[in-house]
């Protein structure tokens, strides 16, 4: 979800510089409100657990995407799947991203502490290299979305600043502790009103605990598709977020986004698109040397795994007020 929301700043930027070149984006179709309302960008769904499935299904796949007269392919993700399709593109301009996978290997082995190319950069070399000129240094974003009567029965119409809170991340150590993001909540709901961001069944339960301790804090987890909470966040003051798909979604919409950064680091090229570096709140690298452990947060020593605690509540609840 992160990458594809990594890929909306690039795509709005790219339409506005070319105006006059057609863009098909081959995407899961849940992230199809990703990419609405920029121009001349259309979304083709794939359908990875039916027709698509497997290398028969990408050749299917092929066949489907030539009779769009394809000229070139812009490949921003670079995996098996879409080394595949470039088989079978085979005599049309493919240019793949690169990863950086060398310096990032540096960087969490701690060979190498400096930051690097970030992935949007990444993304927009791949244009470059399909011979596109392309300047992210001027962003454009969306208007705020008026929000439908159905999602205003959830949110309400209050009139103090909104502050967005999506506490979760696909692992525990990019996550901060959730004992210390109540005293953030409990904080921010004295003078804001909160909303919260997560799915499945555990995270519903935690955040509907967190909605009840507090007044002004309304949990919007299950309650809304994908293109209702991209709506909702076009109406936020602020989004705090783990390095996480939540803070990209944020951050393709304009918003300002304070990160909590736990065993990975924003040198590795993850950051939000467009926020300064003072927004990112780091833990103490002098107590967890090791920091980043992985690029991803998937490996790290096991008394890394509440490394973020390191960051006092009130560094998040003084930066969110300082910027409001």
């Amino acid at each position: 979800m992160g990458d594809a929301a990594m890929t909306v700043p690039v795509l709005r930027a790219f339409t506005q510089q070319h105006p006059d070149v057609k863009i098909t984006v081959l995407t899961r179709g849940f992230f199809k409100p990703f990419f609405r309302g920029l121009a001349n960008v259309s979304v083709f769904s794939i359908d990875l657990k039916g027709k698509h499935k497997g290398v028969f299904g990408l050749y299917k796949l092929s066949k489907e995407l030539k009779k769009l007269d394809i000229d070139a392919v812009a490949d921003l993700h670079n995996v098996l799947r879409t080394n595949i399709l470039k088989v079978f593109f085979f005599g049309r301009k493919f240019i793949q991203i690169d990863k950086g996978r060398a310096e990032k290997k540096a960087l969490v082995s701690g060979k190498s502490f400096q930051q690097l190319k970030t992935t949007h950069e990444r993304y927009a070399d791949v244009f470059r290299k399909l011979g596109f000129s392309l300047d992210l240094s001027n962003p454009e974003f969306p208007k705020r979305v008026t929000l439908s009567s159905k999602t205003l029965e959830i949110t309400g119409t209050d009139t103090r600043k909104w502050i967005g809170i999506a506490p979760f991340a696909a692992h525990e150590s990019k996550m901060y502790p959730l004992d210390l993001m109540e005293e953030v909540i409990e904080s921010l709901s004295k003078d804001y009103k909160v909303l919260l961001f997560g799915g499945g069944k555990r995270e519903v339960e935690i955040l509907n605990g967190f909605q009840e301790k507090n007044d002004n804090v309304i949990n919007l987890a299950g309650k809304l598709n994908l293109e209702e909470e991209l709506d909702v966040i076009s109406n936020l003051d602020i989004m705090l977020s783990m390095d996480s798909g939540n803070a990209h979604m944020a951050a393709m919409l304009g918003k300002k986004v304070i990160t909590v950064w736990g065993v990975t680091h924003p040198y590795a090229g993850f950051a939000p698109f467009n926020q300064p570096a003072e927004y990112a709140l780091l833990a103490d690298r002098e107590a967890f040397p090791l920091i980043p452990t992985s690029v991803y947060g998937n490996k790290f020593p096991e008394d890394y795994v509440d490394a973020s605690r390191s960051i006092p509540p009130k560094k998040i609840i003084d930066t969110i007020n300082n910027i409001i």
